[in-house]
């Protein structure tokens, strides 16, 4: 029933939309995942979906998954060993945040946004885009 609800309130448009959007002024890649799972562990079926997805494949090492697990009420925010260098623990707790308190009010569409924009901003900090470097991965929701 709640990821039932959680996947039909998510406005995939306006997600790819807000990861294009964040993308245009960074070399880094954001991702964002659904698992219609489950799972035992979250850290280990996210870090597997970051590598299944090619997120350490990027050039600079800077992607970012935000994976999503509704039947667990869980969520991750992994960043490439590029990113996590730069941003810090006190970064992914604070986007962690911002999306759970958009969560906690059934808006989830508007959670990812957030947590994707947060993502973006720092990205473009410490990873600005590179001419001739275009987009390594592509901007829609993934779900398994």
């Amino acid at each position: 029933m709640i990821q039932m609800r959680f996947l039909s309130n998510l406005d995939h448009n306006r997600i790819a939309g807000a990861i294009s959007r964040a993308e245009e002024k960074t070399s880094g890649q954001i991702r964002v995942h659904v698992t219609h799972r489950k799972p035992d562990s979250l850290e280990q079926r996210a870090s597997r979906r970051f590598q299944l997805l090619g997120m350490t494949q990027t050039k600079n090492r800077n992607g970012v998954l935000l994976y999503i697990a509704p039947k667990a009420h869980q969520f991750r925010i992994l960043g490439d060993v590029g990113v996590h260098e730069k941003c810090g623990d006190d970064f992914w707790k604070s986007t962690a945040n911002a999306i759970e308190a958009h969560f906690r009010k059934g808006q989830f569409t508007e959670g990812i946004v957030a947590g994707v924009e947060r993502v973006g901003e720092v990205l473009a900090q410490y990873f600005p885009k590179e001419a001739g470097l275009g987009n390594e991965l592509p901007d829609e929701i993934t779900e398994d």
